[in-house]
C-alpha cells in the first residue's frame, strides 16, 4: 500500500481532491527554538506576577517547584522592599512638641521625611476632631511624622482665629500651610477628606483617587429626598 505521506505526484492529486488529508507541516529547528524561548519567557512572566504577591514563607515553599534562580531574585527583591518599608515605618503616632522641640523635629526631620504639624488649642471642637483624625492617619501612614503643638506654646501670640492650622514640611522645608477653619471644611470633615487633603500636598501616599467630600449635587439630592419623605409622612 502506498504511503499517504510520501511526496508523490499521485498523493498531491489526492490531497488536492480532498481524498487525502493535508500533509503535516515539518517544524524546523529554528521554529522549535523560538517556541521553547517563548514558552520560557511566558512562564517567567507569569511566575513573576504570582511571586510578587507571595510572602517570604510562601516563597520558601516554592523553592522545590519553581526555578531556583527566579525565586532567589524575587526573594532578594522582597527582602529589600520589607527592609525599606520597615526603615520608613518609624513613627505611627502623633507626638506633641514644644517650641524647643521644633528645630529638632521639624527642621532636622531628616532626608525623605514628611512632617505634618498641627497647631491647636484645647476647647476648640474642630481642633479636637482633627487631632482624632490625625491619630488614625499616623497609624495608617507610619512613614510620615505627625506632630501637634498648642499654638501659643509653639508660636507666641498665635491668633485663635487661625486655628486649627496645619503646616506640611518635607526635609525641613515648608511645602503647604492650611490656616483657619475654612481650610478644613468645618466640623463635617471626615478622616478620608483629611487624608485626601494631606495626600494632595504629598505628605501621605494616599490611595484615594478622588476627593471623598460629598458633591453639592449629592447633598441637594439628599435634602430633596428627605423633604419628600417628610411630605409623604404628613400626607399620612
Amino acid at each position: 500500500m502506498q504511503n499517504p505521506n510520501e511526496d508523490t505526484e499521485w498523493n498531491d492529486i489526492l490531497r488536492s481532491k480532498g481524498i487525502l488529508p493535508p500533509k503535516e507541516k515539518e517544524v524546523t529547528e529554528e521554529e522549535i527554538v523560538n517556541m521553547v524561548e517563548a514558552t520560557i519567557e511566558e512562564k517567567q512572566s507569569k511566575s513573576g506576577q504570582q511571586l510578587e504577591r507571595l510572602s517570604l514563607d510562601e516563597l520558601d515553599e516554592l523553592e522545590d517547584e519553581e526555578d531556583e534562580k527566579v525565586i532567589l531574585e524575587y526573594r532578594v527583591k522582597r527582602i529589600a522592599q520589607i527592609k525599606a518599608e520597615a526603615a520608613k515605618a518609624r513613627y505611627g503616632e502623633v507626638r506633641e512638641i514644644s517650641a524647643e522641640d521644633y528645630v529638632q523635629h521639624v527642621n532636622k526631620a531628616g532626608e525623605g521625611v514628611w512632617v505634618v504639624l498641627h497647631l491647636f488649642k484645647q476647647g476648640i471642637p474642630l481642633c479636637s476632631l482633627l487631632n482624632q483624625h490625625l491619630s488614625q492617619l499616623a497609624v495608617k501612614f507610619p512613614a510620615t511624622k505627625f506632630l501637634k503643638s498648642i499654638s501659643t506654646t509653639c508660636i507666641p501670640n498665635f491668633p485663635d482665629s487661625n486655628l486649627p492650622s496645619i503646616f506640611i514640611y518635607f526635609e525641613g522645608d515648608l511645602k503647604k500651610q492650611l490656616v483657619g477653619p475654612l481650610e478644613f471644611r468645618g466640623m463635617n470633615i471626615t478622616v478620608d477628606e483629611l487624608e485626601w487633603i494631606l495626600g494632595q500636598a504629598g505628605a501621605v501616599p494616599t490611595q484615594l483617587e478622588e476627593d471623598p467630600r460629598p458633591k453639592v449635587r449629592d447633598v441637594l439630592f439628599s435634602k430633596l429626598k428627605c423633604d419628600d419623605d417628610l411630605s409623604d409622612d404628613n400626607d399620612w
